[in-house]
């Protein structure tokens, strides 16, 4: 529990209604709760309680309990997704979070999706050993060369940005990737194929797998690559010029939860432009509200910028609708 210091002479019943559950990862959870959880409970005089774990678990504990006694939830786009087609969450406005009118144009379009109110944003780029490759790496497209036989690991369809992949491929094939759900991208997965020796579902593996040299290129979340470049120290980190493509964490109010009120400060302090500076400098969340600038320092390897400009969504919804039948063509294609 955070900030129970804080409620003071506060009855039973009033510290009740200044009490939030909250449901999010237990990454950096140390951190997290001195960064964000009890500089807010201390603000609020409120007493914060965190359950933490996979965001799939306490997505399905929160659809078997709707009444749960959770006030807020941090999920990734896809588990969020999920969510708001089961009808689990209240609706959010500009009224109860006006931090939402500071949104950058990408966070915008998830939270106008429906998705939930992003609070960090996380984007793929290509990391590779340019010693043990002998030559660059500049665009995706590069990926295809039959130079790269035996190289790259890429990360498995069912991984936050395993979608992404399809993304790209469709790309390569130079056709949108819902204009034909997916059939021209597992065409390009099937020529790529040839140059992929793994599928990761951690990037902790990738760190393992470039020491023993056995990749020399991967494609990989920009919050990973300071874990790779610690294992080897000859990887470089590249986000092609032409574009990339993001994934939002996103908050969400259960529909039934006991104090909104209280869940949409919280929502509000976790978008700000305060906060979200410490949070990239503190674990290397890259913000989402437009008006947070960065040191070059803190910036680096981050979904910020230049690098977010031309950062591209990717639509969850969508990948939901079709991901049964992408995880067969999946296998059939790579595995």
């Amino acid at each position: 529990m955070l900030g129970a210091s804080s409620l003071g002479g506060l009855t039973t019943a009033q510290a009740e209604e200044n009490k939030l559950v909250i449901s999010t990862f237990g990454l950096s959870q140390d951190q997290v709760e001195a960064v964000v959880m009890d500089p807010f409970a201390k603000a609020n005089a409120a007493e914060v309680v965190l359950e933490v774990g996979n965001a799939s678990e306490r997505l399905t504990k929160l659809k078997n309990d709707p009444n749960s006694t959770i006030d807020v939830i941090e999920l990734s786009q896809s588990n969020a997704d999920q969510g708001v087609k089961e009808s689990l969450f209240a609706p959010i406005t500009e009224k109860e979070v006006p931090n939402i009118a500071n949104l950058t144009d990408g966070a915008k379009e998830v939270f106008e999706r429906g998705t939930g109110v992003p609070y960090a944003v996380n984007s793929i780029g290509i990391v590779y050993d340019k010693e043990a490759l002998g030559f660059e790496i500049k665009e995706w497209a590069d990926l295809w060369k039959p130079e790269l036989a035996g190289t790259i690991a890429i990360p498995e369809i069912s991984t936050t940005f395993g979608p992404a992949m399809l993304y790209l491929a469709s790309d390569y094939k130079k056709v949108e990737l819902e204009s034909d759900k997916g059939e021209a991208a597992f065409v390009g997965l099937a020529e790529l194929a040839p140059n992929i020796v793994k599928t990761y579902s951690k990037s902790s593996e990738l760190a393992n797998m470039f020491q023993a040299g056995e990749i020399k290129v991967a494609i990989l979340a920009d919050f990973a690559y300071g874990m790779v470049k610690e294992a080897n120290p000859n990887v470089e980190y590249v986000v092609p010029e032409s574009g990339t493509y993001a994934n939002y964490n996103v908050i969400n109010v259960p529909a039934n939860a006991q104090n909104k009120e209280l869940a949409y400060k919280y929502i509000d302090w976790r978008i700000s432009e305060e906060l979200l500076v410490q949070t990239a400098e503190a674990f290397n969340e890259s913000p989402v509200n437009k008006n947070v600038e960065l040191s070059e320092e803190v910036a680096a390897h981050k979904t910020y910028g230049a690098v977010a400009e031309r950062a591209k969504t990717m639509n969850t919804q969508f990948i939901n609708e079709n991901m049964a039948e992408w995880l067969n063509l999946w296998n059939e294609t790579l595995n």
